[in-house]
């Protein structure tokens, strides 16, 4: 199995991980006041592997294009999240801020997967062309190393579901 193949395994697994965990959960219902619901939070990921599969397609996507100056500074923490896995807290921008998501477990499911669908397909050509990923946040790197990222980021959210399991 190649780098790409492990990698997005990993964050396929990861993916699946994450919709068990939003199906053992009363779906529709945030926790808190100003927290998401499982819905929303599959949602949210859903829209970090569109804007992923975006990007690697040299489109605009929903992600923030930052200066390219602050680049180098913001590559250090992302190669310090890949190196530890560890995924920090933060608020999203607007455009990955779901008001709503799929409205039953099934359709988040097919939502999760039609998405990480999309980006398994643009970060394979990537790694086959052997381009890097070029990213409006942290500019150009391995494509490996951010489907790393990006699985980190969706077990940061499984994390937030498996603490609200139903038993």
């Amino acid at each position: 199995m190649t780098s790409i193949d492990t990698a997005l395994a990993a964050s396929r697994d990861a993916a699946e991980r994450l919709i068990a965990d939003a199906e053992a959960t009363a779906w529709a219902t945030a926790p808190a006041p100003g927290k998401w619901s499982p819905s929303q939070i599959v949602e949210h990921v859903a829209r970090s592997f569109d804007g992923s599969a975006q990007m690697a397609a040299g489109l605009p996507s929903a992600f923030p294009k930052l200066p390219a100056v602050i680049h180098p500074l913001l590559r250090i923490m992302f190669r310090r999240i890949v190196r530890t896995a560890w995924f920090p807290k933060g608020r999203t921008t607007k455009a990955m801020n779901p008001l709503a998501g799929p409205s039953t477990p099934a359709d988040g499911r097919t939502r999760l997967a039609e998405a990480h669908g999309r980006f398994e397909v643009a970060c394979r050509d990537l790694a086959v062309r052997g381009a890097p990923m070029r990213t409006t946040m942290f500019g150009p790197v391995p494509v490996e190393e951010f489907v790393r990222f990006v699985e980190l980021h969706t077990r940061h959210h499984g994390r937030q579901l498996g603490a609200r399991r139903v038993p």
